[in-house]
């Protein structure tokens, strides 16, 4: 009885550590360059593929009904609240504990960069980095939920 209470408990204890080091979750964006909050972001995951939507604005000056004026796919002039902008990540073959293969979008901008996501903190902070061919930005995210 007590070997079959610790093993239910060591799944547990495990799958709950898994699930915060993987990039699924509801995160607080961090701008790189001001290291003001922007928004929440949350990433979801169907079979083995992450994606990215715009949750909330934390920003002030950000309007709920700004639109994507700079992006140059589909998601032009569509409102960036709801917007998916995290798309096709998936496990690193190379690497565990990164997810990569997608990209990202800027709204402010309009560009899209490879994306590269490592959760770091024990979960609890997601270095999200934007690639343009050897140039890169990284922000660290702070976890929500």
């Amino acid at each position: 009885m007590k070997r079959s209470l610790a093993a239910i408990l060591f799944v547990a204890v495990s799958a709950s550590a898994f699930a915060q080091m993987s990039p699924a979750g509801l995160w607080k964006t961090i701008d790189d360059e001001t290291k003001k909050e922007k928004s929440l972001v949350r990433i979801k995951e169907v079979n083995g593929v992450f994606s990215g939507t715009v949750d909330k604005f934390l920003d002030p000056t950000t309007k709920l009904d700004d639109v994507c004026e700079k992006c140059t796919d589909e998601r032009k002039d569509k409102p960036v609240l709801g917007m998916t902008i995290i798309r096709n990540i998936k496990a690193s073959a190379d690497d565990k504990g990164i997810w990569d293969g997608g990209d990202i979008l800027d709204p402010n901008n309009g560009k899209v960069y490879k994306a590269r996501l490592k959760p770091v903190d024990g979960g609890k902070k997601l270095e999200m980095r934007g690639y343009i061919g050897p140039f890169y930005r990284t922000q660290v995210w702070l976890r929500v939920e």
